[in-house]
């Protein structure tokens, strides 16, 4: 899947039309469009600012990674709390190796 496909895909799940979008970035519906359609890339500043809408990191968006679903928001948790989902899956990822 290329940034375009993901991109629509990301905005079409939080039920955003092109033109949502667009007034949130400050851009055009057109601007939108051809992001979609792969004729233009956004630009650093803008591909921060979609990971921030969509929750998802900036490599997701460029296909490094290969789901959204690999990451967790940890944000908002305690030290302890981060701790301990950290030991998690370091448990998780022992037994399978079994």
């Amino acid at each position: 899947m290329n940034f375009g496909d993901r991109l629509k895909t990301l905005r079409t799940q939080k039920n955003l039309t092109q033109q949502q979008l667009a007034d949130r970035l400050g851009l055009t519906k057109s601007v939108i469009s051809a992001y979609e359609t792969q004729l233009h890339r956004p630009s650093y500043e803008t591909l921060v600012q979609l990971s921030r809408i969509f929750r998802v990191s900036t490599d997701y968006l460029l296909g490094v990674e290969r789901s959204a679903d690999d990451f967790l928001d940890i944000s908002g948790l305690t030290e302890e709390e981060k701790q301990a989902l950290r030991g998690l899956v370091r448990a998780m990822r022992a037994e399978e190796q079994f």
